[in-house]
């Protein structure tokens, strides 16, 4: 049976077409000229316990960003219909999506991750025949998750993450997952667009679990110099949403 998309998602995908709302996001623009091209597919979906997003969380034994949480994404191959094929392709292989059954309802403007110098094109998706998430890989995707979106807008569940002496953002626990960095970022900034955002308290700061925050050599090396240069790296301390060949 095919289900049909709510009112506040028409309002979300006009939302992210419009200029004027991309200012929320800017710390994550302006991408150099070298930038990967990649994408994540934010899936929106009818649950049992009302709408809900489908997010993955990295496997444990990861050598950088273990166990953290992200949309399911990746680069965008030569082969890809562009960053929705690319978004599609890497749910199904995450998550076990059926490309068939999402209806693809926008592609947002592209985001930047410098740490891992990737621009990200977030897609985003209406699950119109939900089927019961499959985990990809157990060597790169520990669980994949239906969070219930009445659980990420509860005010008693949101936050600001604080990580290595800054404010690192938005974020949330729900249905068991600590999410910050890019995924809270963008989480935060649709349900703000579709009208879904209650209000809540941003005095509140909560650290990040150790165990999320442990990067590569490769990724520390990176960021220190962009420090020493004295670049801002804020809202690029998140979690990898993308695989880093």
């Amino acid at each position: 049976m095919t289900s049909s998309p709510p009112a506040w998602l028409d309002r979300l995908t006009q939302a992210v077409a419009d200029p004027r709302h991309r200012p929320a996001l800017r710390t994550l623009t302006a991408p150099g000229p070298d930038a990967r091209h990649s994408a994540v597919l934010v899936l929106f979906g009818p649950g049992e316990n009302g709408p809900d997003v489908l997010l993955t969380q990295r496997a444990a034994t990861l050598r950088s960003h273990a166990g953290q949480v992200a949309f399911p994404g990746g680069r965008v191959d030569p082969g890809d219909a562009g960053p929705a094929g690319a978004a599609l392709r890497e749910a199904q292989e995450e998550a076990g999506v059926e490309p068939g059954d999402v209806l693809v309802r926008a592609e947002c403007a592209e985001l930047f991750l410098n740490v891992t110098n990737f621009r990200v094109t977030p897609v985003i998706g209406w699950w119109q025949r939900p089927t019961a998430p499959v985990p990809g890989d157990p060597g790169e995707v520990e669980r994949v998750v239906r969070v219930p979106l009445a659980e990420l807008t509860d005010p008693a569940n949101r936050f600001v993450t604080h990580f290595r002496d800054r404010r690192a953002g938005p974020g949330f626990e729900a249905s068991g997952l600590f999410v910050w960095g890019f995924t809270a970022a963008v989480l935060s900034w649709m349900l703000g667009l579709a009208g879904l955002e209650e209000p809540w308290d941003r005095t509140r700061i909560i650290p990040v679990p150790e165990q999320q925050v442990r990067l590569s050599a490769r990724q520390e090396l990176r960021r220190d110099l962009i420090e020493q240069q004295g670049l801002s790296v804020h809202g690029t301390s998140g979690p990898d949403e993308v695989e880093v060949p």
